[in-house]
């Protein structure tokens, strides 16, 4: 479990969170939206300490993330994030292996146990066939399923990931994001589609400025009264086969949308098909 309580933060003067709470339970996948600007990314590294808060605080099962050691952090939360580590001349087996070095002391070589922790997690995200392959070498999606199976390797009980769809087919999109529901950590993802954070996410956290504008599940987050003002857009919640899709309609001029009405009334329509 992470928690973060009155977190805020600020770059130089300009203030990027504002006493910002969440929770992101135990096996759990929790969702950060909001516009670009609304400080995901920013609240995302207070979460492992990329980034120390201005004020508030943050616990990681329980203990505050300031008392534990860089080593401790790094065993206990695995970060899939938006840099990219480039054309790094190593291979897959070697990328992975690298999520075994938070367990390792000095200059301790890796061990028989720590390459099959690597084999085991390039399994697990159906990538053993590339472990020789150039790590640069690979696809946008496959390079993700690879990272996340450093994370594995890590044997952290936390993952946290920053836009993990972006710059991904659709195909691959849901590839990554059904592989990250089907671990048993505590996730937090950062996601700019709406859509795939109502289909993959148990809770989300909905930021705007800085600021928390709403919190609960995508059932309570996803509708257009709270996303509109926010977004600045206009929403159509719609479900087909038991699954909300949201459908938007860019303000401007020109005829007006035939979709409905505001507020409740086109919250959530059903379509058979």
């Amino acid at each position: 479990m992470i928690t973060a309580e009155g977190v805020s933060f600020a770059y130089a003067r300009a203030s990027i969170l504002k006493n910002v709470a969440l929770k992101a339970s135990t096996g759990h996948v929790l969702g950060l939206i909001g516009p670009n600007g609304s400080g995901k990314t920013t609240l995302l590294r207070t979460l492992y300490a990329g980034l120390k808060p201005g004020a508030g605080l943050i616990r990681v099962d329980d203990t505050p993330i300031g008392d534990l050691s860089v080593k401790q952090v790094s065993r206990s939360i695995a970060v899939v994030s938006q840099e990219s580590v480039g054309e790094l001349p190593i291979t897959v087996r070697e990328m992975v292996l690298l999520g075994r070095l938070p367990h390792r002391s000095g200059f301790d070589r890796l061990g028989r146990a720590d390459h099959a922790q690597a084999a085991a997690a390039l399994r697990r995200v159906g990538a053993r066939h590339l472990a020789e392959r150039s790590y640069g070498s690979l696809s946008g999606g496959e390079k993700q399923r690879v990272l996340i199976a450093r994370s594995l390797a890590q044997d952290a009980r936390h993952l946290l990931l920053d836009e993990p769809t972006n710059h991904l087919d659709i195909r691959y999109q849901h590839d990554i994001l059904q592989l990250v529901r089907s671990l048993d950590v505590t996730t937090v993802v950062v996601l700019h589609d709406l859509n795939l954070s109502a289909r993959y996410c148990d809770e989300l956290v909905l930021l705007d400025g800085g600021q928390v504008a709403c919190c609960g599940t995508p059932d309570e987050v996803l509708v257009p009264r709270v996303l509109e003002p926010v977004y600045g857009i206009g929403i159509d919640r719609i479900t087909i086969r038991g699954q909300a899709h949201l459908i938007f309609t860019p303000h401007g001029p020109g005829p007006e949308p035939t979709g409905g009405g505001q507020g409740p009334d086109r919250a959530d329509q059903d379509v058979n098909q």
